[in-house]
């Protein structure tokens, strides 16, 4: 099975991405805002989503006994797979993990029909410092769960992947924010000359025989 990757590509471009001043969970400032839910809950991002990640997990290794992720990000995209797992006949399990343990019945934090020793895969919408990914890693380990690796919509860029090596962890994302031509905030703000998006082809004093020549190709040359 090969998902239709440029298909998803447009949906995030055309369902998802936002420009203007916003402020995400982890307090950090952007100039673009990722709404995956957007397409998490769209008839068509749901089912190449589905088919993206289970290709990834198919190509990274054998398919997990179960999939899930932390709630409520992550539980479209855990219904979306085990619904397309389950018509091609795969044995693939969901379960949930919930912010915090519930305060009655059965105080669990992690549920569904999942139990310890199995090996199972974090999914995620949009990974940044991959924080709420990482919360849903911790969990799942702690109720007895062998998680192997976290796969997510798309990555910014933005130190999730330093924080899921540090677990022993492999992050897979479909997508990044470069397929937008965005670059991380971090770069953006070394480089921050070469981004003038007013002036795409001034030559910079440095690259005197640069005119005509967008500025952010000369990048290359600090890193």
């Amino acid at each position: 099975m090969s998902y239709d990757r440029e298909a998803l590509l447009e949906l995030i471009r055309t369902e998802s991405l936002q420009r203007g001043e916003f402020t995400l969970a982890s307090g950090k400032k952007a100039t673009y805002y990722l709404d995956c839910r957007n397409i998490t809950l769209h008839p068509k991002g749901a089912n190449v989503i589905a088919e993206g990640m289970l290709d990834v997990m198919l190509a990274t290794g054998s398919l997990p006994e179960a999939v899930g992720g932390m709630a409520i990000g992550a539980d479209p995209i855990t219904a979306s797979i085990i619904t397309l797992a389950g018509q091609q006949d795969l044995p693939l399990k969901g379960f949930m993990v919930r912010k915090e343990p519930k305060d009655h019945g059965t105080g669990k934090q992690v549920e569904g029909p999942v139990k310890a020793g199995q090996r199972v895969v974090i999914v995620e919408d949009v990974i940044t410092s991959g924080g709420s990914a990482l919360k849903a890693v911790d969990a799942a380990r702690e109720y007895g769960l062998v998680v192997e690796k976290v796969i997510a919509i798309i990555d910014r860029l933005a130190g999730g992947e330093e924080a899921f090596n540090a677990k022993g962890l492999e992050l897979h994302t479909l997508t990044t924010i470069r397929d937008f031509g965005i670059e991380p905030a971090e770069l953006r703000e070394k480089f921050k000359f070469y981004f003038d998006y007013t002036k795409p082809f001034m030559p910079h004093p440095e690259f005197p025989s640069s005119s005509g020549v967008p500025m952010c190709l000369h990048i290359w040359k600090f890193l």
